[in-house]
């Protein structure tokens, strides 16, 4: 493929961009962050044709004619190089969407993709997660594999209907059943293939977008409303932004923003509004993620604002793929927000991976219902009783630094629970504060600092 480098001003940086015949633009945006951080490949559609799906029969209700005609904009952009899907204008009910490589699904100011909650619009199964554990379960709402040069874009929204993930909240016997049935196939790395869980108990609701195993990745300036299961998860990408965007989810597990063993990127100037974590790195569960053996590396986080969810920055506590290089900087948690911590860092002895090189910084809030540090090591949920530890792997952690940082209200500044056999180590706070403090500044056991 012949490439032409040109020159291009974004964010006020010159950044370099690579054309290709088909005129989907690569760009490299320079990002600054106390490690070494490479630059982060995105693509631009805008010298790229538009396909309308009206063009392709798309009708306002109509949810068949709808979304064979978002299948067909799609194949023929893909067919043409690459191209802009443009969702006009109107309220589109819609099924599940596929994305294909070198497409961007642009959504006008006023455009609405109003995604069913019929479970069997979301099959066939596709290859895809449920809480680190890799399986074939229902489709993403919004779903990329093996992709390269995508993009969502726009003023417009999308929107999950909840009636049927409502009741799934739920988690009966029969759910929790096949949740010890994934875990155990994990533990004995059962083929992914084998791993089935679309049946009429399992319900294990889709994610609404994830972008799996793919390159160059960017959603821009959308709106992102409700949410099945965890709301964005780049899982096993390169190169990602996240930009611009306002997510609202209050459902249950609805984290903002799940990375998953991604490396290289961007999130800034978004708004988080969750009832869950806003912003929750991961690397995967367990002997999934050492098999895949692929950390979380080089993200950073910059000019977001959360109104409302458990923590702003979550590690863990599916992290045993690794984690390293995470930089937050001025980012705000509105006044009133009910927020646990402001950063929780959260392991287990099944998890082992790694826990380093962790930046916050210049971070305001209000009350916390905990306080602005956590880092625990042994927290397992239901999972406790739920299944037996197959592995005991430690996971180090090490080298988190926190500055200028204040709140209000909490019952600590910091609460480190390390293991007695494995302290935490090297963890540095400069000018973090609490106003009001109800139990005591630090609460840390089995901490290590080198420097000291």
């Amino acid at each position: 493929m012949l490439l032409v480098t040109l020159s291009v001003l974004m964010n006020g940086l010159l950044v370099s961009c690579l054309q290709d015949k088909n005129t989907v633009l690569l760009k490299k945006v320079q990002v600054e962050a106390p490690f070494e951080m490479p630059d982060i490949t995105i693509p631009d559609f805008g010298s790229c044709k538009v396909f309308p799906i009206t063009d392709f029969g798309a009708v306002h209700g109509d949810k068949e004619k709808t979304s064979a005609a978002i299948v067909q904009a799609i194949a023929k952009a893909n067919e043409s190089g690459g191209g802009t899907v443009l969702i006009p204008a109107g309220e589109w009910l819609t099924k599940t969407i596929h994305f294909k490589s070198n497409i961007n699904l642009h959504l006008e100011k006023d455009a609405v993709l109003l995604f069913s909650d019929d479970p069997d619009d979301y099959l066939p199964a596709v290859h895809t997660t449920w809480e680190g554990m890799e399986c074939y379960n229902y489709s993403p709402l919004v779903y990329a594999y093996e992709c390269k040069n995508v993009a969502i874009t726009g003023e417009g929204e999308l929107k999950a209907k909840l009636d049927t993930w409502k009741v799934w909240y739920k988690r009966p016997p029969a759910h929790m059943n096949s949740l010890k049935w994934l875990y155990m196939r994990a533990s004995e790395y059962a083929p992914v293939e084998e791993r089935v869980m679309v049946n009429d108990t399992s319900h294990l609701r889709p994610h609404f977008i994830q972008f799996n195993r793919c390159e160059n990745v960017l959603l821009d300036g959308v709106k992102i409303t409700n949410s099945p299961f965890w709301t964005i998860h780049p899982y096993l990408c390169k190169d990602v932004v996240l930009r611009n965007l306002t997510v609202y989810a209050h459902g249950h597990n609805n984290d903002g923003v799940d990375p998953e063993m991604t490396q290289n990127m961007l999130i800034e100037n978004c708004v988080f509004d969750q009832g869950d974590d806003a912003i929750a790195v991961k690397s995967g569960r367990n002997q999934d993620a050492w098999r895949l053996d692929t950390p979380t590396k080089n993200l950073v986080i910059r000019n977001c604002k959360v109104k409302n969810g458990h923590q702003l920055l979550a590690v863990g506590s599916e992290l045993s793929g690794g984690i390293e290089n995470v930089f937050m900087d001025n980012c705000e948690v509105a006044d009133g927000a009910s927020m646990f911590h402001l950063v929780f860092i959260k392991t287990n002895e099944r998890r082992g991976g790694y826990v380093k090189n962790i930046h916050v910084s210049n971070i305001t809030a209000d009350s916390m219902r905990e306080g602005l540090l956590g880092i625990e090591t042994d927290v397992l949920y239901q999972w406790r009783n739920l299944v037996p530890t197959i592995e005991r792997r430690l996971t180090p952690i090490s080298d988190i630094y926190l500055k200028n940082i204040s709140a209000k209200k909490g019952k600590f500044v910091s609460r480190i629970q390390g293991q007695e056999e494995l302290p935490v180590r090297n963890v540095v706070l400069e000018n973090v504060q609490c106003d009001s403090i109800s139990q005591a500044n630090y609460l840390n056991e089995n901490l290590i600092n080198d420097n000291q």
